[in-house]
């Protein structure tokens, strides 16, 4: 239990890597502000994060408007009296050929992951500054390694890195710790999907269109939520507070680039 009597927020966090990392913080004993849209999937998360013995808040809004970064942060300290962590996870980008994605599909990217962390950073940093606190942002390995089908969610997790690089030599002066964790393919609802359609593109089962899938991609394996929802609780813990500005690929090996 090594983040007892902290206070973490966790966007995106009503499924997938998001909820992974949210329940996860919560056995390492933060209390949990999860923010996504969906007030339903929320409450259900909260359930499982008292379930852990912590208390949980639900905070339904869309990140990609202007006021909902400082909303989630203002109920978080209203409601637990402090702020120690930020967890940047939420934002989904649409995948496609360049020529068919338009100016919107391309706005709307940015809006959520990039903008909704910028404006979440900004609203949780004199918290964080005063906690001596931290903030781990999800990006991507399609920032490092760009792909022609992912053009938008490339150019998204690049400005994410960057982002965090800028952010963690603010956080030096200020106390804060900045890293950023870039997943390479994992097994969400969104992953299942692309796997459906590789099983019916070779006419397999689920589970050869897995193998064919990780040998295409030549990967070691598909990665779990729980695989990085494990990353960053090394990186809150007092075991991790000397990684600074690090960008970490955990992504079964994707990435081939120095």
């Amino acid at each position: 239990m090594t983040l007892n009597g902290k206070t973490a927020i966790v966007s995106g966090s009503s499924r997938g890597i998001g909820r992974a990392i949210a329940l996860r913080l919560a056995r390492e004993g933060a209390d949990m502000v999860v923010a996504a849209r969906d007030q339903a999937l929320l409450e259900s998360a909260v359930k499982e994060i008292e379930g852990t013995g912590r208390k949980g808040l639900a905070v339904a809004c869309d990140l990609r408007l202007p006021e909902s970064g400082a909303k989630v942060v203002e109920a978080a300290v209203a409601k637990f009296g402090r702020l120690d962590i930020l967890v940047n996870n939420a934002g989904a980008t649409k995948r496609g050929d360049f020529l068919a994605l338009t100016d919107d599909d391309f706005q709307d990217g940015f809006a959520l992951k990039y903008f909704g962390a910028v404006r979440l950073t900004r609203a949780a940093w004199p918290h964080l500054k005063k906690s001596s606190g931290a903030i781990v942002n999800i990006s991507g390995a399609g920032g490092r390694t760009p792909g022609a089908q992912f053009t938008i969610g490339g150019s998204v997790n690049a400005a994410m890195q960057s982002f965090t690089k800028a952010m963690a030599d603010q956080g030096i002066r200020d106390g804060v710790q900045v890293n950023v964790i870039n997943p390479g393919p994992v097994r969400t609802a969104r992953f299942e999907t692309r796997l459906k359609a590789t099983a019916a593109e070779h006419g397999v089962d689920l589970k050869e269109a897995e193998a064919i899938f990780c040998r295409e991609a030549d990967i070691s394996r598909v990665g779990e939520p729980d695989d990085i929802a494990a990353l960053v609780a090394f990186l809150l813990s007092p075991h991790g507070r000397l990684i600074q500005g690090a960008m970490i690929d955990s992504d079964g090996g994707s990435t081939k680039t120095l």
